[in-house]
């Protein structure tokens, strides 16, 4: 039987050895190769690959298919992050760039992303292009190109698309400033592909996790907390730290620890981003967030007279705003964010060097930062709780959503649903609950804001209940 390969909401991702196999890999690659050759008479692919096992073995897979069709291939040696094959494919303007990485799945997946030659994914409709090209088989001598002979007629050029990432850091932020103004810093790279970055940048940095690991520990590289309680303890051991930094397998999306071990969730963090560049660096422009974002992000643009858009999740939907409009950030609940001034691409170091920036230049704890935050929105809390549930159960749940049978949830009673991605149910006193099946995973999502965390938990902990009773 021919495994049917679909892109999700970021990338196709398989088990490997399962359905991500060297076969599959050079049917996605062929389908890869066929869309690009009707972009141009002279084709080019820049590619890299994640941490994760035998992707070296993967990305080779690939060249050859590409190098069958006739394309030019640019590839990095070694592991790289998304950001940095973004930036290389608009840098070296090719038609695609292609990350062999699961992102932040567990250890067990291997995935496949596609870049546009603007430096972001791939847009919705140009996915379903190559999605639709994919053959059913792919011919043995198809996967048989001599790499050394490519090399040598420089129609495979290998580039340093690391160094290159840590050049724009250097051009694009104050270095000396964050490493002269005294904050004790820590970087946690949960094994992935950003692990080597900073390095050079603050060699007096605390690093957690920044050496090959392919299999991660067992840990699913997702920079949330629940995943990070060797950073929590490592900061509250310490009792010095200022800010933690976490970036996931593929370094595109950011966690954050402040001084007491807490973390900080995507909404603050995207709080402070917007707070930080408006109100300090006086810049402006349009804010795009997806639809399991926070309320208060839309209230903050009211504040600074910014105007928001809500859109489906998946960074590819922010993508196309940020090529065509003014847009001052676009940013996912999940800890994809980018801003203006880069590439459109999520980016969890360049997240985090914003924010260490914002504390330097300020001379403020980031506590401090999130008062000012909070003087504008108000305080409140935020939790995303991740159901594995058989697939008949999550069926159910969707059509009662779609149904509306949950009028409740508990004592919380529904006060408005909106419907853009999933299900968001508005519940009293600016509460919220939103219930939405993973595009990634194999996994119903609940997520849930109120004044205080003791009222988020009672949220989740009642809405499961609600949704999973017979």
């Amino acid at each position: 039987m021919i495994d049917q390969i679909k892109f999700g909401t970021d990338g196709w991702r398989a088990v490997i050895g399962d359905k991500y196999t060297v076969n599959n890999v050079a049917r996605v690659a062929a389908g890869t190769a066929l869309w690009v050759k009707k972009q141009s008479n002279e084709p080019v692919i820049v590619i890299g690959h994640d941490c994760r096992f035998n992707g070296k073995l993967f990305m080779e897979t690939a060249i050859k298919v590409y190098l069958h069709y006739g394309i030019k291939v640019f590839y990095a040696d070694g592991f790289v992050s998304t950001p940095m094959v973004s930036m290389g494919a608009k840098k070296y303007d090719a038609n695609i760039g292609v990350v062999l990485t699961a992102s932040h799945n567990p250890p067990s997946y291997g995935g496949y992303k596609l870049k546009s030659n603007f430096g972001g994914p791939l847009l919705p409709d140009k996915i379903q292009e190559v999605e639709d090209l994919i053959p059913e088989h792919v011919a043995p001598e198809i996967m048989s190109y001599d790499l050394d002979v490519a090399l040598k007629e420089k129609q495979l050029v290998q580039i340093d698309l690391e160094t290159e990432y840590i050049d724009a850091v250097k051009k694009n932020f104050d270095v000396e400033s964050i490493e002269k103004s005294g904050l004790n810093l820590a970087f946690d790279a949960m094994y992935g592909s950003g692990q080597n970055v900073l390095k050079p940048l603050f060699p007096n940095m605390h690093f957690l996790h920044c050496e090959h690991n392919p299999g991660f520990k067992g840990q699913a590289p997702e920079p949330i907390a629940k995943n990070l309680k060797e950073l929590e303890a490592f900061i509250k051991k310490n009792g010095s730290i200022d800010a933690a930094l976490a970036t996931d397998g593929d370094a595109d999306r950011i966690g954050l620890f402040g001084k007491e071990g807490e973390f900080i969730d995507s909404h603050h963090i995207i709080l402070l981003l917007i707070h930080y560049m408006v109100k300090y660096k006086k810049m402006t422009g349009k804010v795009i967030t997806a639809f399991s974002c926070s309320p208060k992000i839309a209230k903050m643009c009211e504040h600074y007279g910014l105007a928001h858009k809500t859109v489906k999740i998946g960074f590819k939907h922010i993508a196309g705003y940020m090529i065509e409009e003014d847009v001052l950030l676009g940013g996912e609940e999940s800890g994809g964010i980018a801003t203006k001034g880069h590439i459109p691409e999520r980016d969890g170091i360049w997240m985090g060097m914003i924010i260490w920036e914002f504390m330097a230049k300020s001379g403020k704890s980031l506590a401090s930062l999130i008062d000012e935050v909070y003087e504008i929105v108000g305080a409140f809390k935020f939790e995303r709780s991740d159901l594995h549930i058989d697939e008949v159960l999550k069926q159910e749940i969707i059509n009662n959503c779609k149904d509306n049978v949950y009028t409740s949830f508990g004592n919380y009673k529904v006060e408005k649903v909106e419907t853009i991605d999933g299900f968001k149910f508005y519940l009293p006193n600016d509460a919220w609950v939103m219930i939405r099946p993973s595009g990634t995973e194999p996994v119903l999502r609940i997520y849930a804001e109120a004044h205080d965390l003791e009222e988020v938990r009672k949220i989740l902990k009642t809405t499961e209940s609600t949704i999973t009773q017979k």
